[in-house]
Order: C-alpha cells, then sequence, then structure tokens
C-alpha cells in the first residue's frame, strides 16, 4: 500500500515539473506542495494561514466577563497608624508629659487684652501689643496701605541689606496699586 502511494505521488510530482517547465508563468505554485512531499522541502512557498480569533460569540463569553481596564494595584497603606513588625523594635514614642499650665508665659496670656476697659484708662491694647512690630501697632488699613507705609519707614535699609525683599515688596506695591484702581468697585463716584 505504501509503495502504491509513493509510486503515485512519484508521477504527479514529475507531472508537475515538467508542466511547471513548460509554462513557468500559468502553473507556479500549483504542484510545489506535492513537490515538497516527495523531494527536498521548498523555502519559497509557504502556505497562508488565517487564524481565527473568535469564530462564535460563545467562545468569547464562556470564559466569563470581558475584563476592561484592568491595571496592577499596589495595595500599600499610607494612611493612619502604620503596622507593626512582628519582631521589630517597637516605634519610639516620647513619654507624656503634661504642660505647665501656670507657667509664667501661659498664666499671663492674654491679661491686657482689656486694659482699656478694666484700667485707669492711661494705656490702650496697642500700647502692650509687645509681640507686634512698632510700626505696625495700631495699624488699620488694607494690604496696600500696609506696605505703603513699610516701604516709607525701611526702603532705604531694604535695599542695602534685602534686596530680594525690596523687590518683591515694590512688585506688591505694583499689583495691588492696579488690582484696587481697575479692577474693584469705587462707591465714591456718582453719576451726575
Amino acid at each position: 500500500m505504501a509503495s502504491i502511494a509513493g509510486s503515485v505521488l512519484k508521477s504527479l510530482g514529475s507531472i508537475s515539473s515538467s508542466l511547471s517547465s513548460l509554462a513557468p508563468n500559468v502553473f507556479r505554485g500549483v504542484g510545489q506542495d506535492i513537490k515538497a512531499v516527495t523531494s527536498h522541502p521548498s523555502k519559497t512557498w509557504t502556505p497562508l494561514v488565517t487564524s481565527v480569533r473568535h469564530r462564535y460569540h460563545a467562545d468569547r463569553r464562556k470564559n466569563g466577563p470581558l475584563v476592561r481596564n484592568h491595571a496592577e494595584r499596589v495595595e500599600i497603606q499610607t494612611t493612619g497608624m502604620l503596622p507593626h513588625l512582628v519582631h521589630g523594635k517597637r516605634l519610639p514614642i516620647p513619654l507624656y508629659k503634661p504642660k505647665n499650665a501656670w507657667s509664667e508665659r501661659r498664666a499671663l496670656f492674654g491679661q491686657n487684652d482689656y486694659i482699656d476697659i478694666l484700667g485707669d484708662g492711661s494705656l490702650k491694647p496697642t500700647d502692650v501689643s509687645y509681640s507686634v512690630p512698632p510700626w505696625m501697632r495700631g495699624f488699620k488699613g488694607n494690604e496696600f496701605q500696609m506696605l505703603l507705609r513699610k516701604r516709607k519707614l525701611f526702603e532705604s535699609h531694604m535695599r542695602s541689606t534685602r534686596p530680594s525683599k525690596h523687590r518683591d515688596m515694590n512688585k506688591r506695591i505694583k499689583y495691588l496699586y492696579r488690582y484696587l484702581n481697575q479692577k474693584t468697585k469705587d462707591y465714591y463716584w456718582h453719576k451726575a
């Protein structure tokens, strides 16, 4: 049986080679697969293979729903107390020490808030505001007026010692000048 099949294939191969030599353009690629079985494999002809990804809708749905927008999520605890290692040392937490509520700074805090009401009237709250710079004590006004006052007092000193601060202050004054004159409503002018 095998010898009969071999002889048939040889005869077909010889027929296809004779036909392809007679008319090479007409029968190109017709009998090459027969030759490949009988003789050495051909490197010029490869069969076209079309792959079918999803032939039927049921084939797509048999593995469950389609997963979209899947990204790797790293679950790291970033809020709250971090967990301790099992065999690690405890995190160093300072021991609780209550604050001294009767220290001089805390006991005398706000003692001069109502000095103008409770005192004899010779002192004002602006006179005892020691934490406020002297040129700002009792000042009432907006930021633009405050910066003008500061520039009037410290311009020569700031220009030589702190040029960056002086430049930033002048830029802020220029911006506020434009803003207050162009962007805000003026209620003092009425239509005649």
